[in-house]
């Protein structure tokens, strides 16, 4: 067994809380800290990379009264914790890559979003160049979709596997945010070079070309 598939006390504590994943704490952590969800009218989430579902159990416990809730991932959610709540008429998933057209054609349909979260990462080979890489891709595309479907004033949270060329990523959301932040969450694992790139208050700027990503 790896060290990640190991229940740790995050884990042990997810499980006993209702969420499938650990990673729960982190979007916990960042959303008290920073504020990334400011619910009004007509409020709408996007949930990139969202199996097994803990973001988007998160998001829907705790801002139950939220227009719409979209999530995306290429592997199914978990239904052993959800109590119904993926059932709701406020939630909507689409199971497939996030970076092809239909599925961005699905999503945007269903902006613009007040905040766009991001969680993905690539399946690890073990080498942190490679890995970087793959996470920078999939990093980029979710800023690409805040780029064009996040509402002005909205707010984006990713992952990225930190590298030489997350420099750019980041100077990227400092351009388009009036706030931008670096955060390694405490529920992080130990060694993990993993660190969430937070965007606060989108500039009411003209839109970059999605063919950007």
């Amino acid at each position: 067994m790896s060290s990640y598939e190991k229940l740790d006390s995050w884990s042990l504590r997810a499980q006993k809380e209702g969420y499938p994943a650990r990673s729960v704490y982190k979007l916990k952590e960042m959303d008290e800290k920073f504020r990334l969800f400011r619910l009004g009218q007509n409020y709408r989430v996007l949930d990139l990379g969202a199996s097994p579902g803990s973001w988007s159990l998160y998001v829907l416990r705790r801002y139950g009264n939220l227009r719409l809730l979209a999530a995306v991932d290429m592997l199914p959610l978990s239904r052993r914790f959800d109590r119904g709540l993926f059932g709701r008429d406020n939630f909507f998933f689409i199971q497939g890559d996030f970076s092809s057209a239909p599925v961005k054609e699905e999503l945007a349909r269903r902006g613009p979003y007040g905040a766009i979260i991001s969680d993905a990462a690539p399946d690890t080979t073990g080498s942190r160049s490679v890995d970087t890489l793959r996470s920078l891709t999939l990093a980029e595309e979710a800023l690409a979709y805040a780029e064009a479907y996040l509402a002005p004033g909205g707010s984006l949270a990713l992952k990225v596997f930190q590298g030489e060329d997350t420099a750019e990523l980041f100077k990227r959301l400092e351009e388009r945010f009036g706030s931008a932040r670096a955060f390694k969450p405490a529920a992080c694992r130990r060694g993990s070079f993993e660190i969430y790139y937070i965007g606060l208050g989108k500039k009411n700027t003209p839109e970059r070309s999605r063919s950007h990503g």
